[in-house]
């Protein structure tokens, strides 16, 4: 095994390691977690070592590097950067859950190509905590009306929420709002319970209140490489 790939052998198993604490922390089940390798701007043969490390779930926020990727390393891709509706049918044509849905129009169109293409996509809306438009997302007084719509799509299977907390906020304060916020909306779409929570920096307190889907990647694969 080379250096690179024992980096990334231990990077992983810290993560897991520490997964399983907050898991057993928090009272859960390591089955109700989802841990999604971010490799957005790492090259395609740190995908290729997690995959032979056993991961199978990979995130990318831009949809080229997800298509080229996906190409060569099999797995379910999600697809978490901003949506862009030009974009959208690349998206569908690798991407297994896209996390980061926050308009009726969006989703609307996305039902559109899945159903011209006989694919269906699980998505999760994402929400937003202070409102800010560069991170996406709606608010939570408008959760609602956006489910009520997208769950009457064709081909489109509404998997839960997503949330990027504001960097100004601390994270006991962030995913106490996500968790209240997630505890009424599954009053209203049971079947839609993921929560899509958790980075790097804040995961283990993601964890103690109710993520599902963890979205990691310098944790595991070290300094992120600049983008060619």
């Amino acid at each position: 095994m080379s250096a690179r790939a024992d980096e990334i052998a231990n990077g992983l198993s810290k993560v897991k390691e520490r997964v399983s604490a907050a898991v057993a922390s928090a009272g859960r089940s390591l089955d109700e977690i989802t841990l999604i390798a971010v490799t957005k701007t790492y090259p395609i043969s740190d995908v290729v070592t997690l995959h032979n490390l056993g991961v199978n779930n990979f995130g990318e926020n831009r949809s080229d590097e997800g298509s080229k990727k996906s190409a060569e390393v099999a797995g379910i891709w999600h697809f978490q950067g901003q949506v862009q509706s030009r974009k959208l049918r690349e998206i569908v044509s690798w991407a297994t859950f896209i996390h980061s849905i926050d308009s009726a129009e969006h989703a609307q169109k996305l039902s559109r190509i899945c159903v011209e293409l006989d694919k269906e996509i699980s998505i999760f809306l994402q929400i937003s905590l202070d409102g800010a438009p560069d991170r996406g997302g709606v608010a939570a007084s408008e959760i609602l009306a956006l489910a009520e719509k997208v769950s009457q799509l064709p081909n489109i299977n509404l998997a839960g929420l997503m949330c990027v907390p504001p960097a100004s906020y601390e994270h006991q304060r962030a995913f106490s709002e996500i968790s209240y916020i997630q505890q009424g909306f599954t009053k209203s779409f049971p079947e839609a319970k993921l929560l899509s929570a958790g980075m790097s920096s804040d995961f283990e307190v993601a964890i103690a209140h109710g993520a599902t889907h963890l979205r990691i990647g310098s944790q595991i694969l070290g300094s992120r490489p600049d983008h060619p």
